[in-house]
């Protein structure tokens, strides 16, 4: 591209503007005021009021993505909207030539992933997929310590992730909680939705990021609340080259935590708090290190490899290993109902809710999340009385 034409806005469409989609609002107006892009149109089935568009210019609307692609010209498109329509939207910009940011998870099944990336990579055009921590500088200094060896050898990786979420939760859309609708793959669940974060980090750190990167997947499926999907489980990946990554996961905690990552060593530990940004290196006889590092934008990522040649952070190869794992919880039986009393009720938060909305409580599930992270085992062996063996499936 020329200095040109790489000094001039792009051209975007945002498809999907409410919900997360407010986000990507949000950053597609912080990038306009930087000169960086420009939207020119949003695709959904509730158009934006001038004022949710003030500040943006001209900006098309229409339910018919296709249609709204031709009229406006866009040269790059972001897609959040519900996980079963990311492909058939994403081969639709492929074909007119327009570049894309689709929001993680990418697919809710293995087919339906290779589907888009093989018909995206067939298209020439550029995709990112929106796994934002991995946008994060601090997985570039972990690989460092780890590559000179500042906790000795990697022994396994865990992650762990306890969250609240409420009933309300689990009624903001027709598929929220779901995992199929109509016999449609939608896979909500805790791991393959809210906290995939935590599933892609620690593949990530763990340096598996394709699907051949993965041999066995354990998984253990449960729900307290009143859905067909997961909300609080647990999975076990080997590797193609035998390590071991564990992430166990709950919307039912008892209290709200920030989810991280723990690489365990023969000499230390290093814990990334990947919401934050945060790293911790622990090593017998030293002082804890704490350093906090910064994040590039995949939509700032993606624009400098179309202006610049930048390499893609998060291309469709580098969350195979994911998909590999959602696969695997695809293909379990259902999530296993939790007994009346394994969990209580307890106040709901969601902001804006009718009063009395109420949330279901796993008492226990905190410290089970963290015991999970530190031995890299999953419930039934941390002995959680509800927690049935785990469904072991290839990768």
């Amino acid at each position: 591209m020329s200095s040109a034409a790489a000094a001039q806005p792009l051209p975007a469409v945002l498809v999907g503007a409410h919900g997360h989609g407010r986000r990507h609002l949000a950053n597609l107006h912080r990038l306009s005021g930087q000169g960086r892009v420009r939207l020119v149109g949003v695709c959904d089935l509730t158009p934006l009021t001038a004022d949710e568009l003030d500040g943006f210019g001209p900006v098309a609307q229409s339910d018919d993505f296709a249609d709204l692609l031709a009229v406006t010209g866009a040269r790059i498109a972001v897609i959040c909207t519900p996980i079963p329509t990311h492909a058939d939207l994403a081969l639709t910009a492929a074909r007119h030539g327009v570049h894309l940011l689709v929001e993680k998870p990418p697919a809710p099944s293995y087919a339906e992933f290779r589907r888009m990336a093989d018909g995206i990579e067939a298209a020439g055009v550029a995709c990112t997929i929106g796994f934002q921590s991995l946008g994060s500088h601090a997985l570039a200094a972990i690989r460092g310590l780890l590559a000179d060896g500042a906790i000795g050898t990697p022994t396994g990786i865990g992650a762990a992730g306890a969250w609240v979420r409420d009933e309300a939760y689990f009624r903001r859309a027709p598929w929220a909680g779901r995992r199929r609708i109509n016999g449609t793959d939608v896979l909500d669940g805790v791991l393959t939705n809210p906290l995939a974060h935590a599933v892609a980090t620690a593949l990530a750190l763990d340096g598996s990021t394709t699907a051949e990167d993965i041999a066995q997947v354990e998984t253990e499926l449960c729900r307290a609340h009143a859905i067909e999907s997961d909300d609080t489980s647990c999975v076990r990946v080997t590797t193609a080259r035998g390590s071991r990554v564990t992430v166990a996961a709950t919307l039912c905690a008892e209290t709200a935590a920030e989810p991280y990552v723990v690489v365990h060593g023969t000499r230390g530990r290093i814990t990334f708090w990947y919401k934050q940004d945060r790293v911790l290196v622990q090593r017998p006889g030293r002082v804890p290190e704490e350093t906090v590092h910064g994040r590039t934008d995949l939509l700032e990522n993606l624009l400098a490899h179309l202006t610049h040649g930048t390499p893609l952070l998060v291309p469709p190869a580098a969350t195979g290993a994911f998909m590999r794992v959602l696969e695997a919880i695809r293909r379990s039986p259902d999530p296993v109902a939790l007994p009346p009393d394994a969990w209580r009720s307890a106040p709901g938060i969601t902001e804006g809710a009718a009063r009395g909305t109420l949330r279901r409580v796993v008492p226990g599930i905190d410290g089970l999340v963290a015991a999970s992270a530190e031995s890299l085992s999953l419930y039934s062996e941390l002995g959680a009385r509800w927690a049935l063996p785990q469904e072991v499936r290839p990768g």
